[in-house]
């Protein structure tokens, strides 16, 4: 039999890659005649572009600016013309120092990096840029990423250069002369779950800004800098785009890739699994098996091991689930398209201990998985 090992990230623990090993291992130990494809996955936030070089893509380092101005070094997958690149490599969470999130990093993180990034595989003859926005840091509307290709922002005569959502508000001008011209013959595929708009109660201050360390203070301010943000970019480029579903993703970066670089958002995991050849990887399959660090109502809303098992169900091949915790009801796991799922705290309640023991705990279930078939 094949055996299809495809899961995400094991968040804390182990990258997708180290989860897919430690399956793969337990699997072929109990059952040493099967055949074992790993395949890791993703669903266009952190380990996408992980995903993309496990399957092929060539990995290509830059060093740009970070979240709060520092330089950090990011990765991006470069293959046959598509260039695969995480906004959460150089504008995330994860790039910030020391405690994380602050009210201050509310307002001052960018997503500049992100846009030279861009640039970077434009320069490298991308024709297809696939950028997942998932993990941002920043709240500024994506026009740190704009202005890294070439848009202008002004504010006064005089004024610093405008980074980060908290000097939205001082824009007096927004200018298209500099936008770099490539961006007209590349597809722009964005890669989101999020249908939130850019402004309002649902937008991206209102929801997602005190997940970046903003308090009601800084959402105040955010959203008077993304309103302004959104006036200006209908006057210069004629769209507008701020109540569209997505716009407000990865604090407002979906709305400067509808307005500026004429993107398209597509939903996260089929984008990775699409990327990656999933479908072909199903050739001869008689079971898979994804997961991840949690299996839950979130992972109904298009994580990727949902992605995985309707992929899977669409070839008749069953689906099994292996996470640190499993939080879906038997109906639920059945409607989503998975045959079983096993959850590590069965066999180490203590959460600490289990992420700690991933790869063994792992292997064993994969072992046990193997152990049961036919």
């Amino acid at each position: 039999m094949r055996v299809v090992v495809a899961p995400d990230k094991f968040k804390g623990s182990l990258t997708a890659a180290q989860a897919a090993a430690a399956l793969a291992a337990g699997l072929r130990r109990a059952r040493p005649d099967l055949e074992v494809a790993q395949v890791p996955v993703a669903d266009g936030g952190d380990g996408t572009v992980a995903a993309a070089v496990a399957a092929g893509f060539m990995p290509v380092t830059v060093t740009v600016t970070g979240p709060l101005g520092d330089s950090v070094r990011a990765v991006y997958g470069m293959r046959d013309g598509t260039a695969v690149i995480e906004l959460a490599s150089a504008a995330g969470l994860r790039c910030l120092a020391g405690p994380g999130p602050t009210a201050r990093s509310s307002l001052a993180a960018s997503t500049y990096g992100a846009g030279q990034l861009v640039a970077a595989a434009l320069d490298r003859g991308a024709t297809t840029i696939v950028l997942g926005i998932g993990g941002s840091a920043s709240t500024d509307g994506g026009a740190g990423l704009v202005q890294a290709l070439g848009v202008t922002l002004a504010a006064g005569q005089g004024a610093a250069p405008v980074r980060g959502g908290g000097r939205l508000g001082e824009l007096t001008e927004v200018g298209l002369g500099g936008l770099d011209r490539r961006i007209r013959d590349v597809r722009v595929l964005v890669a989101s779950d999020v249908d939130n708009p850019l402004l309002g109660p649902q937008g991206a201050a209102a929801v997602f800004g005190p997940q970046k360390g903003a308090g009601p203070e800084q959402v105040r301010v955010l959203e008077q800098g993304l309103a302004r943000w959104a006036e200006l970019t209908t006057g210069a480029t004629g769209k507008d785009v701020a109540m569209a579903p997505g716009a407000g993703a990865a604090g407002g970066t979906g709305f400067a890739a509808l307005a500026y670089l004429g993107a398209t958002l597509v939903p996260g995991a089929s984008l990775v699994l699409d990327l990656i050849g999933f479908e072909a990887a199903l050739d001869g399959a008689g079971l898979v098996v994804t997961g991840e660090g949690s299996l839950d109502r979130q992972t109904l809303r298009g994580k990727a091991p949902l992605g995985v098992a309707r992929a899977a169900s669409r070839r008749a091949v069953p689906v099994v689930a292996v996470a640190g915790q499993v939080r879906l009801t038997p109906a639920e796991l059945a409607g989503a398209g998975f045959s079983a799922a096993y959850a590590l705290a069965d066999s180490e309640p203590d959460l600490a201990a289990s992420m700690a023991r991933a790869p063994g705990l792992l292997e064993a279930a994969g072992a046990r998985i193997a152990s049961g078939l036919a």
